[in-house]
Parts: structure tokens; sequence; C-alpha cells
């Protein structure tokens, strides 16, 4: 597959350190062909620790239109006084050999984001989507068409160009998980940091993998299912595996339905399984699917009835 994202071989690194002695040549003269940012950091500043990893991110989502180069103030006084910084982290942009642009302090990462597409801007380029935001969109449109394979491998591309990119992580779940690997998609999100377990890419990812768990364990089909729910209605639990067996078919709405039944003859049986069981198909599904929103108008309805 063609390389979608990233530096293409032999190209110069986006990221750089530079010294009082190298400054000019790594800021002002590079300046002159490419947006340039500057991060004046120490070891020992806190906000520095979170500020850099943010912008080296940035950065190497645009794959080459902007360049950042990293000082540190301990070891190289004399540039930093130069530009009179008072605190760190401070950085500044340069374009064309002049600063035209900057900030002190961590930010947020829609921010610094504004700031990248600010320099790019100032530069005379496009900021657009980033080659990262277009391969997602790709590799999503490759895995909604059922293409598994070649959306896992642009994942796979991403990854390799930013291991922490949540939205490939669980972009390469749904992959395996399409492809019955179940214990290989839930090992796709163990990567995943404590602080984005919520992600709603990765909350879908895992609600789907818990899904087809229960239903890889589920004991036979759709027709006899719904042959035993007709017998005898008031059998939640084969109800219950009725729903598993229509979601593992990829009838979600036969699913939901069944689900609703049961909530409606007895929401609290077997400690709300069934209300549980449904909002893990909500997540699974996303909250912006037409399905999940007219669901949730009705489970509201049964549910405050």
């Amino acid at each position: 597959m063609e390389q979608l994202i990233g530096q293409p071989e032999g190209a110069a690194p986006v990221i750089t350190d530079a010294t009082d002695a190298t400054f000019v040549d790594e800021v002002i003269e590079a300046s002159k062909t490419i947006p340039v940012i500057v991060d004046f950091w120490a070891p020992w500043c806190g906000p520095c620790k979170q500020l850099t990893p943010a912008l080296e991110k940035a950065v190497r989502a645009m794959a080459g239109k902007v360049k950042l180069v990293k000082v540190n103030t301990d070891e190289n006084q004399g540039v930093a006084q130069q530009l009179r910084v008072q605190s760190i982290p401070t950085v500044f942009g340069f374009v064309d050999g002049k600063g035209v642009d900057g900030f002190t302090g961590a930010q947020p990462e829609s921010q610094i984001k504004a700031f990248i597409e600010r320099m790019i801007q100032a530069g005379g380029g496009e900021a657009g989507p980033s080659p990262v935001d277009q391969a997602l969109e790709q590799a999503a449109t490759a895995l909604a068409g059922g293409d598994a394979t070649t959306a896992g491998a642009i994942y796979g591309q991403i990854l390799q160009h930013d291991p922490e990119e949540i939205s490939a992580m669980a972009g390469l779940a749904n992959c395996l998980l399409k492809e019955g690997r179940i214990d290989e998609a839930r090992a796709a999100l163990e990567g995943v940091p404590a602080s984005k377990a919520n992600n709603a890419d990765v909350v879908a990812a895992r609600s789907a993998i818990d899904l087809a768990a229960s239903t890889a364990e589920l004991g036979g089909d759709a027709v006899e299912l719904r042959a035993k729910v007709e017998a005898n209605p008031a059998d939640h639990q084969v109800r219950m595996d009725l729903a598993l067996a229509l979601y593992a078919g990829n009838d979600a709405a036969g699913a939901i339905a069944e689900l609703m039944e049961i909530i409606r003859h007895d929401r609290e049986w077997n400690d709300e399984a069934a209300r549980k069981q449904l909002i893990k198909i909500f997540e699974a599904l996303g909250p912006a699917d037409p399905l999940v929103m007219e669901s949730r108008r009705k489970l509201s309805s049964i549910l405050f009835s």
C-alpha cells in the first residue's frame, strides 16, 4: 500500500533541537522555506512536559507543512534572552525569517492545532485536514464499505506514525472484530490510556467487542430462538438470547425491539440486564446513529410512562 501519511523517505526531519549556535540556521533560515515553530522549554518545567508532546504530535500530523524546533533554555540562554523569553513554556512562530505569532503556557490541543494552522497559512500554505485526518476518513470509508483489510492497513500506518492516535486504535479494533478476531480486537485497545477511556470511539469499540463476545458464546440461531419466544413470550432469557442472535446477524433494529419488549414487561429482570445490553448496542452504534436516536426516545417513553 502506498504511504498515506508521514514524511517521505529521505525528507528533512520536522522536529529538531537548536542551540544558541544553530538557531539562525535551524529557525531563521529554515523559516524562509517552511513555517517554523520554536518551543522554549526546560527539563524542570511541568507545563513543558504537557505542551511539548502535544506540539510534536500536532506537527507530525501535518506531515511536512510545518517544522518544530525545540530550545532548552537551561543550556541555551543567549537566544532566549535575545527574544526576551520571560517564562516557559514559550512558543514563537517564524515565517520568512521573522516572528509572526506566539503564546506562553500550556494550551489545549484545539488551540495548538489552531496555532499551527495559522502558521501554515501565514507561510502561504493550505492547512486543511491533516494527512492523519484524511487517512482516518479513508480508513473509515473502507471499513464502512466492508473492506476491513484495507481499513486495517491504513489504521496500522496511522499508528506507526502516531502510536497514541486514539481513533486509529479504535478503528483497528473494529477491523479485527469484523474479521472475527475478538481477542485481538480487545488487545488493540490495551494501549488506550486511562485518560482516554471515555473517548466515544473507544467506548463504541469496547461495546462492540463485548457484544461480539456475548453472541459468540450463544447457542442456537435466530429462527430457533424466535420459535421459542413465540411459544413462551414470558421467557425473558430466551428473548435476550434472540436479541443477541439478531444483533450478531446484523439486525440491530430487531435486537433493540426484543430488548425493549423485555424492558416493557419487566425492566428490573435479571438486574436490568435488558437495559444494560441495550446501552451497549447504543454505544456500539454511536450516539449519532438514527436508529439509536429513535430508540432512545422509545426507551424514555417506556421508562417514564
